[in-house]
């Protein structure tokens, strides 16, 4: 792969970090205290809401760390490896983290009747996200394993 499309790649890729990085932090502090002193019935929920939030950070950059580590395999020629597996791998499994995290937040919502469209509709939006996400990681994985299979192969044949 070209160099430059490498580097728009990692520069996205620190761009979406940063982006969310700064909503964490700025954001959603402020969101959650609009909605409280909007609906005072729910603002007991504010703090376990953010909370979870804040905890589906943790496996969305560990998969961003997990993306630039696999744009460096790609960009030093060394895209057909097993550390290129692993790091899909790794991806995969952080996005279905994601998946769960916000499926038992949705419960934990549901659970105390403070379910709301808007609130609905954004969740089902990341785990949608989520999903395609571990489905494209799981399938490139299982096809790169093969082509590091039949790479290996070749390697051995003289």
């Amino acid at each position: 792969m070209r160099t430059w499309m490498v580097n728009a790649f990692k520069i996205s890729i620190i761009l979406i970090g940063v982006a969310v990085l700064l909503l964490f932090i700025f954001w959603l502090p402020n969101v959650s205290r609009r909605l409280a002193i909007l609906n005072p019935e729910y603002a007991y929920l504010r703090y376990p809401l953010l909370f979870g939030i804040y905890i589906t950070g943790i496996p969305f950059y560990m998969g961003i760390f997990h993306t630039f580590k696999l744009l460096k395999l790609i960009q030093g020629n060394s895209a057909f490896t097993k550390k290129a597996c692993k790091s899909l791998g790794a991806i995969n499994v952080y996005a279905v983290l994601v998946i769960v995290i916000y499926i038992i937040g949705m419960i934990f919502i549901s659970i105390n009747n403070a379910i709301q469209l808007e609130v609905l509709l954004f969740g089902i939006l990341i785990i949608f996200a989520s999903f395609i996400i571990a489905i494209f990681s799981a399938i490139l994985k299982e096809l790169l394993r093969k082509v590091v299979e039949i790479k290996n192969e070749n390697d051995f044949t003289i």
